[in-house]
């Protein structure tokens, strides 16, 4: 992983989980998080791991002060472009790709990283969104195709129209994409919507129109992206990760 650096989107707060404490901070089964995530980049050997905090941004610094990893601070969170495009600075003279994933999907593997790094490379991509099949795909955003076959963008699940709405593959949240793509198109991304937030989802659609080769890849295991966003699938994904602790 030598030519692609990491970042890890762990700036959110966590609204939903009722707690002061940042969403990444929680623990499961003994450690934070985040902790999680970069256990697996680590897995990986990637030279460089940049990862966004904005919320509680000091008191997770402190506490992975060991950690090998640069930070960017996202002092307003207003999107997940915009998280991405505060790392641009640190991205200057980084001529390869850029792995994007988040500070939240603590069942991700190494493993299904590593394929799905492979998978962009072997497709010659710009920027690879990493998908997961769902029977009921819920509030996730759809991977829409054209007629060919090919990615033509994402749709976010409460801007689905009825035909759109049975579109079981969907996006993870997690991209493989070029820093020069990055450099040309992320500034261009626009908050016309209801939040008022810059979303990475929009950079898909973008690219597509201005001619980058853009791919979806088909993970195997959607257990893997799991998120956490609630105290319920916190349990949940603490009783997945015991079962892995055991199994090993």
């Amino acid at each position: 992983m030598k030519d692609t650096v990491a970042l890890v989107l762990a700036a959110g707060k966590g609204t939903r989980m009722y707690s002061d404490l940042a969403k990444v901070l929680h623990p499961i089964c003994g450690r934070p998080m985040l902790s999680y995530t970069l256990i697996a980049l680590e897995e990986l050997g990637f030279d460089r791991v940049l990862v966004v905090v904005g919320h509680q941004a000091e008191r997770i610094k402190e506490i992975f002060a060991d950690a090998r990893v640069e930070w960017v601070l996202q002092s307003q969170q207003l999107g997940t472009a915009h998280a991405v495009q505060c790392a641009l600075p640190h991205l200057i003279d980084h001529g390869g790709a850029v792995l994007i994933c988040c500070g939240d999907t603590p069942l991700l593997t190494a493993e299904t990283l590593r394929l799905f790094q492979i998978e962009h490379m072997n497709r010659g991509a710009d920027l690879s969104v990493l998908s997961m099949l769902l029977d009921e795909p819920g509030s996730y955003g759809r991977v829409v195709r054209d007629s060919g076959g090919e990615v033509s963008g994402i749709i976010e699940a409460k801007d689905v129209s009825a035909q759109e709405r049975t579109i079981r593959e969907v996006n993870t949240g997690i991209y493989c994409v070029s820093a020069d793509l990055l450099r040309a198109v992320l500034p261009d991304v626009e908050n016309a919507n209801v939040q008022g937030e810059y979303y990475l989802t929009d950079l898909v659609q973008m690219a597509v129109g201005r001619g980058w080769n853009v791919q979806a890849v088909t993970a195997s295991d959607p257990m893997e992206f799991m998120g956490v966003n609630t105290n319920g699938e916190l349990e949940a994904v603490e009783e997945v990760i015991a079962q892995r602790i055991q199994g090993h």
